[in-house]
């Protein structure tokens, strides 16, 4: 079945950078379209950004300039970047495979803080 596994998770100080990892098995991913999302105590799970198979990207607004998402299809695994981050950035952070819904993993906690 699918499995991802999210890491690279921690804490860090304002304006610092974090590199996320999730790794996947179960499924062919090479060409398949990956995302990360995240959820802030007390709120919705939200889209961060995607990456398609043929490697085109998009990045939501909050983030765009700061977060850079890739992958790397011979390691089954997708990475997302993180710059320049901010308080706000402060979630539970989980990757999706396109297609397979509710395939969350149990994702990986970032805390910007000072």
């Amino acid at each position: 079945q699918v499995q991802l596994v999210e890491s690279g998770g921690g804490l860090v100080q304002p304006g610092g950078s974090l590199r996320l990892s999730c790794a996947a098995s179960g499924f062919t991913f090479s060409g398949h379209r990956m995302s990360w999302y995240r959820q802030a105590p007390g709120k919705e799970r939200d889209l961060v950004a995607t990456v398609y198979g043929d490697g085109g990207t998009y990045v939501t607004d909050s983030v765009r300039g700061r977060f850079i998402i890739s992958r790397d299809d011979a390691k089954n695994t997708v990475y997302l970047q993180m710059n320049e981050v901010r308080p706000a950035d402060t979630a539970m952070y989980y990757c999706i495979a396109g297609g397979y819904p509710g395939s969350w993993g149990r994702g990986t906690q970032v805390t910007v803080s000072s």
